[in-house]
C-alpha cells in the first residue's frame, strides 16, 4: 500500500457507521487513500477450513469490485446495504481512492482495535449509537473502549436526532 494513507471506519451497515462513513469521506479521504472499512460480525462455528482461518486473523482485504457481489459477500456472512455501496463506489471514482473492506468475528471492540495494528491502519472514524449512560455502562460502548484503547488517532461522530 505504500505512501498513501490508510483510513480506517468502523462500520455495522447501521445509520451510525453510514454517518461515519459520510463523515470520513467528506472530511478526511482524499486522492489516492486507502479507505478500508473494518466489520466486524458475530463468532461463528464454521466447517470450512478457510473460515476457521479467517476468524483468527480476520478476512483477507475485499476490494470494493467484489464486495459489491452479493453471492461473495454470502461466502463471509456479510450483507452490506445498498446506501453503504453507494457511498463507497462515489467516493471510489470521484476521489480516486483504493477502497477494500476487511472482515473480523468476535468481539467489537477488540476486533476493532486489533484491526489498527495488523492492517495497519493511520487514523479511524467510528459511529457512536448513542446510548444513554445506564445503557452504556450495562452494554458497553464500543466507541468508548475503541478511543480509549486504539493505537492511533480515532474519530467519533456522534448521531444526532
Amino acid at each position: 500500500m505504500g505512501d498513501c494513507r490508510r483510513v480506517g471506519v468502523a462500520v455495522d451497515f447501521s445509520s451510525c457507521s453510514r454517518k461515519a462513513l459520510e463523515w470520513a469521506v467528506n472530511n478526511i479521504v482524499r486522492k489516492g487513500d486507502h479507505l478500508i472499512l473494518v466489520t466486524v460480525q458475530h463468532e461463528g462455528h464454521y466447517e470450512e477450513g478457510e473460515m476457521q482461518l479467517w476468524e483468527a486473523t480476520g478476512s483477507p482485504l475485499i476490494p470494493l469490485i467484489e464486495f459489491t457481489e452479493p453471492h461473495i459477500m454470502k461466502k463471509y456472512g456479510v450483507n452490506p446495504d445498498p446506501e453503504t455501496l453507494d457511498i463507497v463506489a462515489t467516493a471510489s471514482r470521484q476521489k480516486e481512492i483504493t477502497v477494500l473492506l476487511k472482515i473480523y468475528w468476535g468481539d467489537a471492540r477488540e476486533k476493532i482495535c486489533e484491526s489498527i495494528d495488523k492492517i495497519p491502519l493511520d487514523c479511524l472514524v467510528i459511529g457512536n449509537r448513542g446510548l444513554g449512560k445506564i445503557k452504556r455502562v450495562i452494554m458497553g460502548s464500543v466507541s468508548t473502549y475503541v478511543v480509549n484503547n486504539a493505537t492511533c488517532p480515532v474519530t467519533v461522530v456522534k448521531i444526532h436526532d
